[in-house]
């Protein structure tokens, strides 16, 4: 497992980077994702704009205008915090910056690095508008596309997705949240995906419709972008070990050497026994430890092990038992592997991903392509449930797990909307 970039190019390059420490691989993957998904969307708003599915907006733009303190301060305050935090990394001692979570959150930084670069961000942004400057301002009107708003869709979705994957993730952990509350706040992981997806949903229809454009077709637009996100999201959480993997497969165990073998019939119940220390802080009881058996196929038998069951080493949670010889942080592995999960949700969405793209320009009406991705979407990710480490919910007898219900919640809602949809908007077949 990689939890930083750092260990990335310690591990394949032999090199240490400190501050590499600071990129950690699943920011770094969503980051990715996002790009990828704003490159997606911007092709598809454009195609569609030239079929005159969508329509510029007009707004009045005051150009040549000198930068306002306002401009000058916001640039001052982005910079000073660029400088103090992260242009600091390559001056300030290792030892302070070691644990990435405690620096971010601390006092620590360079009050003369943060206060340079915070001037030289107001004076470029003084520079650009002097140059820019008329001696009579002129009101003047442009028009916008929706493809030229990608780059606010894509901020807006990054950072309400973000709040609302978190709040999510709170509300399905309550009880442990109330123990350690500032753990869940502060802590990089724990990002419930549907949280996001509802979230940014609600708000990007309101900008749609503040701005004036076809709430059904950026629908359409939006869903390849989301599919293929989420796949690659989902590297980040296979490549950092996040938590988000899946029930023990006992066909397989942990060896000497720390490889992923196959068990012997007893070797689960010996694992769990000789672990119990680490079982009894996740079940009140250690033979209630969720597992399956599920050994590699012989068809499949050119697959590596890990394919089936994974143990992640060195993961960012800092879950599991003590790797032998290793010292500092990121020194544990799961006793026993587990079902890789995220990296099945990978393949799974990306396969997704191109079946929607293949349908983009076929499925009618409008808006109908988006609950092609609810029912999809709900679908992969109520099966991939069952494997999934999870906790569940008591609903009228029933223990579902939160994404679960969900779900099931938008392949009914894909279903339902898509049979308002054609029989409201039914139209002869054309190409979107």
């Amino acid at each position: 497992m990689y939890p930083n970039l750092y260990y990335v190019f310690k591990d394949f390059f032999g090199v240490e980077i400190g501050f590499l420490r600071f990129i950690n691989s699943f920011g770094f993957f969503v980051a990715i994702a996002f790009l990828v998904a704003a490159a997606v969307l911007t092709s598809e708003l454009k195609r569609k704009s030239k079929l005159g599915l969508f329509h510029p907006t007009e707004e009045k733009i005051t150009v040549g205008k000198p930068a306002t303190a306002f401009e000058l301060i916001l640039n001052f305050v982005l910079g000073f915090i660029l400088g103090f935090k992260i242009v600091a990394l390559f001056f300030l001692d290792a030892a302070d910056t070691q644990d990435t979570q405690a620096y971010i959150f601390s006092g620590k930084g360079s009050w003369p690095i943060g206060l340079l670069v915070g001037a030289l961000f107001a004076w470029i942004k003084w520079r650009d508008a002097k140059k820019q400057q008329l001696k009579n301002p002129e009101d003047r009107v442009i028009r916008v596309w929706p493809h030229d708003r990608v780059g606010e869709i894509t901020i807006i979705a990054l950072v309400v997705g973000l709040i609302g994957a978190k709040m999510f993730d709170i509300f399905e952990n309550w009880s442990d949240f109330l123990k350690r509350p500032s753990e869940y706040i502060f802590s990089g992981g724990g990002l419930t995906f549907y949280g996001g997806l509802i979230c940014s949903t609600i708000v990007i229809i309101w900008y749609a419709r503040k701005h004036k454009f076809s709430v059904r077709h950026l629908a359409d637009a939006i869903a390849p972008p989301l599919m293929i996100a989420y796949a690659i999201g989902r590297i980040g959480c296979q490549t950092a070990g996040d938590g988000d993997w899946g029930i023990y497969n006992n066909a397989y165990k942990v060896d000497a050497s720390n490889k992923i073998v196959l068990a012997a019939p007893n070797d689960f119940s010996d694992s769990v026994n000789k672990h119990a220390s680490f079982f009894s802080t996740h079940y009140e009881n250690i033979q209630d430890v969720h597992h399956a058996s599920f050994p590699k196929p012989a068809a499949l038998s050119f697959l590596p092990n890990w394919f089936f069951a994974y143990n992640y080493p060195h993961n960012v949670n800092e879950t599991g038992v003590p790797i032998a010889g290793c010292e500092g942080k990121y020194c544990n592995q799961l006793p026993i592997p587990v079902f890789p999960t995220p990296f099945y949700e990978t393949l799974a969405c990306t396969l997704l991903f191109f079946l929607l793209w293949a349908f983009r320009k076929r499925i009618q009406p409008a808006g109908g392509l988006f609950c092609l991705y609810l029912i999809v979407n709900g679908l992969e990710r109520f099966f991939i449930e069952k494997i999934r480490v999870n906790n569940r919910l008591d609903i009228f007898g029933l223990h579902p797990t939160q994404a679960e219900v969900i779900s099931a919640g938008l392949v009914i809602t894909g279903v339902a909307l898509w049979i308002f949809l054609r029989n409201k908007y039914h139209t002869t077949p054309q190409k979107l």
